[in-house]
């Protein structure tokens, strides 16, 4: 997994990236990729998007 603080570069493989929460999508664009992170019974939990549309979109429901 990638760590959500870290940018997504450029040699970063289609199986190692995340996927976006609302949509599925791979994420390998990191101009768009949106993070979000909470805390969530003492662990620390994130969600990823692919652009801030599907971050809008997203219910938070994981």
């Amino acid at each position: 997994m990638v760590d959500p603080t870290s940018d997504l570069n450029e040699d970063i493989s289609a199986d190692e990236a995340p996927a976006c929460e609302t949509c599925g999508e791979t994420i390998l664009d990191s101009n768009s990729h949106r993070v979000i992170t909470w805390i969530d019974d003492g662990s620390v939990e994130s969600a990823h998007f692919c652009d801030d549309d599907c971050r809008m979109a997203w219910d938070g429901d994981s």
